[in-house]
């Protein structure tokens, strides 16, 4: 099953070293970190919902237009995710008290924006294919939203303490 998720695994594999990591990093090249991270797995993530969610050509006539729209509403939440990560790699080194808090803080928000977003669309998708292939969809996507999730983690260093 999930016959794009082996694909998918590779191209969310860590990295030898983590975007604060780098001697020489800037926030152009972590910027180019996380924009190389989203771009392969939002190329592939379309193909394998349609590899995956089987659909009847009447079904997908409807689905996919409402998927576009699920998209990029979470596209906005993984916006800001990536503008916090861009943050924190910044100012990893530096990072005070309250700094961490707000950062932690604003994760959070973004945590339950996203929880908020899913159970708006979830009623929605219900609306254009079965409840069972909805629930498949929202399975397989919500595991390829937690392998970005994974990737970026992996590259992200704790805070020291």
């Amino acid at each position: 099953m999930l016959t794009g998720l082996t694909m998918v695994v590779a191209l969310a594999a860590p990295t030898s070293r983590s975007f604060a990591q780098k001697e020489t990093a800037t926030g152009i090249e972590v910027e180019k970190d996380l924009a190389l991270v989203r771009r392969n797995l939002r190329s592939e993530k379309k193909k394998i919902l349609a590899e995956n969610v089987p659909l009847t050509e009447t079904e997908a006539t409807k689905f996919w237009p409402v998927y576009d729209q699920y998209a990029a509403d979470m596209s906005k939440h993984y916006d800001e995710f990536y503008a916090l990560v861009k943050d924190y790699a910044a100012n990893q080194k530096t990072l005070t008290d309250e700094q961490a808090i707000s950062l932690l803080k604003r994760w959070s928000d973004i945590q339950v924006d996203v929880a908020q977003t899913r159970q708006k669309w979830v009623p929605l998708i219900e609306k254009v294919i079965p409840g069972r292939k909805a629930a498949h969809f929202f399975q397989i996507d919500r595991r390829l939203y937690a392998l970005m999730d994974l990737q970026v983690a992996s590259q992200i260093p704790l805070v020291i303490q």
